[in-house]
C-alpha cells in the first residue's frame, strides 16, 4: 500500500513566522442538501486559512484546487505542509 511519510513537525504545531508551517485535512460536513467536504490549508503562525475548497465529494480535483490557491500565495516561501494520512 502507501508509504508512511516522515513527520518533520514532530507534533510541534507552532510556527515562528508566516508560511513556515501549514496543516490540512478533509472534513465531512452534513447539510440539509447532503454531505459536503471542506479541504482547507491553515497557517500555524496566526491560524489564517491560506486556501480551501468545498466539494460534494472528496476527490483529487478538490485537493488540486486547494493546492493551486495556496501555491499562488507562496512568493518564495517553502512551508512544511502537514496532513494526516487517514483519507
Amino acid at each position: 500500500m502507501g508509504k508512511i511519510a516522515d513527520n518533520p513537525l514532530k507534533q510541534n504545531f507552532v510556527a515562528q513566522g508566516a508560511n513556515e508551517k501549514w496543516v490540512t485535512d478533509v472534513t465531512e460536513l452534513k447539510c440539509v442538501e447532503g454531505k459536503l467536504y471542506l479541504s482547507p490549508i491553515k497557517g500555524l503562525f496566526n491560524g489564517e486559512i491560506i486556501s480551501y475548497d468545498l466539494s460534494p465529494s472528496p476527490n483529487f480535483e478538490q485537493i488540486t484546487k486547494m493546492m493551486e490557491q495556496a501555491v499562488r500565495r507562496l512568493d518564495s516561501a517553502k512551508p512544511i505542509l502537514h496532513s494526516d494520512q487517514g483519507w
